[in-house]
């Protein structure tokens, strides 16, 4: 569904029905047209670069490395938080993520850019030590 023709511009427009997400940085939808590109990024941890879980039990550290290791990942493919449409949070902690979301939402808010997002609870994560996993979907 990609057309490369270089004439494409990329635009993007929120779907807000409502204003009650507006207290948590997100859309309830992002629709893009003209992209050329589209990125599929697997589910991003608080692990360091040999995948070692770091900051056990700090749901506000791992939120914060889990989007900065996304911001990574975008970065290698010549993206950014701006390009990101939608997002996916798996949390084995609820509560302790609702309570940190500025860790997660704040670098998107200050590019200016509310992904659409959803927020799911599970037991567990691929290690007991992690407890936020994040994946997205971005458009150039």
């Amino acid at each position: 569904m990609c057309d490369n023709r270089e004439d494409l511009q990329l635009e993007t427009r929120e779907i807000n029905p409502w204003t009650w997400q507006d207290g948590f940085g997100f859309a309830h939808a992002r629709e893009a047209t003209g992209a050329t590109r589209f990125l599929t990024l697997s589910g991003q941890c608080a692990t360091d670069a040999s995948g070692a879980p770091q900051y056990p039990g700090d749901m506000a550290a791992q939120l914060a490395l889990a989007v900065a290791n996304l911001g990574e990942v975008l970065a290698q493919a010549g993206m950014s938080y701006a390009n990101v449409q939608g997002i996916r949070i798996f949390t084995t902690d609820m509560d302790a993520t609702l309570a940190n979301w500025g860790a997660l939402i704040g670098p998107f808010v200050e590019a200016g850019h509310r992904p659409a997002s959803t927020l799911v609870g599970t037991t567990r994560l691929f290690s007991p030590d992690l407890l936020v996993e994040i994946e997205a979907t971005a458009c150039v």
